[in-house]
């Protein structure tokens, strides 16, 4: 017979997931509770896990507020342009006001953030997005998770599986129960508050990829919807949870498209060489630009550009194509930054470049629409406090 072990866990904090929401949840909770035990339960290893596992080259929300480059009010429009107004503005306006002393936090870790030096300020990808050398990125924040905690207070490779209530209270989470994915040991976690900061779900659509290719989708395969499940089995009401999330990628090895668009000015075009938005613009106005007038912002909607290719693609004048080789110079700057901002974080995108002896300077390369991703924008409901927590992500926190 085998026998199962089991494992107790009191904590004043649980912290389930240790990506960067957790790590900097675990960071800020301490920096709050100085005397607090608080415990981060990871099913990875919080070094390289989470959707930044392999680094990232640029920090997408940076608004300048010491540089006067922007104000909150600015971010909050633009938020609510991009979301065509689906959005919780009281929420977008509270993490807003806080993001940029994150970011200087990083900076006073060691994250190499590109200087501006006439101005001391950052280098802009775009107007909200700032550039990194961040292949090292999440190792940096769990470092800082690491030294706030304790190394006796991180369980790496537990996988949480369900949330304790309370058997007075229906409406109170008192812990959560999982288990080692190494050597099978139970650990149930008994907690004071528990943050759950377990990521979204990939593959709740079919990826275009299957049979051997089937992890070759959009975010990572270990995505696999903790946040939903648990919470949902626990009896939450998940509200603005349902946002699914689909943007345009280079072809096979999802790298990101946001350099080369807006530091690069590279323009996207169809297999003609024409513009992919300007033939569907009457259309697009006529179903999308009455209340709000989304089509015709400053920033075009994602999800209308998105809309706009499919269109092109149903039309026959696809694929849509990055045309890299009018604004990516051989020998120069420009094919630096093409190349570094895909080792910063999808080395695949210069493996399969290099596999197909592809040259950026020399042609232009396909773009397609990714999986879509489940994610949560991280609301609440009864269960859950309106505490801002984890470098004021908003990750729900259940007591």
């Amino acid at each position: 017979m085998v026998r199962t072990r089991v494992r107790y866990v009191d904590a004043d904090i649980l912290i389930i997931g240790g990506g960067m929401a957790g790590t900097g949840a675990a960071w800020e909770a301490r920096y709050w509770c100085r005397n607090c035990r608080i415990i981060l339960a990871e099913k990875a290893n919080i070094n390289r896990s989470g959707a930044v596992a392999m680094g990232l080259s640029a920090i997408n929300t940076y608004l300048g507020l010491k540089c006067k480059e922007n104000t909150v009010e600015d971010y909050v429009k633009y938020v609510r342009g991009d979301l065509m107004g689906v959005v919780r503005e009281d929420l977008v306006y509270d993490y807003a006001r806080h993001v940029d002393s994150t970011v200087h936090l990083f900076d006073e870790w060691g994250l190499p953030i590109w200087p501006e030096p006439k101005t001391g300020c950052y280098v802009r990808e775009g107007k909200w997005q700032i550039m990194i050398h961040g292949e090292s990125y999440k190792a940096i924040v769990a470092e800082a998770a690491r030294k706030a905690l304790g190394d006796e207070n991180i369980f790496n490779r537990v996988m949480v599986t369900h949330l304790l209530k309370s058997p007075s209270n229906p409406n109170r989470v008192v812990g959560a129960i999982g288990f080692n994915v190494n050597d099978g040991t139970i650990y149930v976690f008994r907690a004071k508050a528990t943050i759950l900061a377990a990521g979204g779900g990939s593959q709740v659509y079919r990826p275009r990829s299957q049979g051997e290719g089937l992890g070759r989708s959009w975010y990572p395969p270990w995505s696999s919807a903790s946040s939903y499940g648990m919470l949902i089995e626990a009896g939450a009401v998940m509200t603005m949870m349902e946002a699914r999330f689909v943007v345009p990628r280079f072809k096979d090895g999802y790298g990101p498209v946001g350099a080369y668009q807006l530091l690069l000015k590279t323009r996207i075009s169809n297999v003609y060489g024409q513009d992919f938005w300007k033939p569907h613009l009457d259309e697009i106005r006529r179903l999308y630009g009455g209340k709000g007038n989304y089509v015709d912002l400053p920033i075009t909607p994602t999800t209308l550009r998105v809309y706009a290719q499919r269109l092109e693609w149903m039309a026959g004048r696809g694929p849509s194509l990055m045309r890299t080789d009018e604004t990516v110079k051989k020998g120069t700057e420009s094919e630096a930054i093409a190349y570094e901002d895909f080792l910063d974080m999808t080395i695949s995108q210069v493996v399969i470049w290099a596999g197909q002896n592809h040259e950026p300077s020399e042609r232009p390369y396909e773009i397609i629409t990714t999986t879509a991703y489940q994610t949560q924008p991280h609301h609440w409901n009864q269960l859950v406090s309106p505490l801002s927590v984890g470098f004021r992500s908003m990750d729900t926190m259940l007591h």
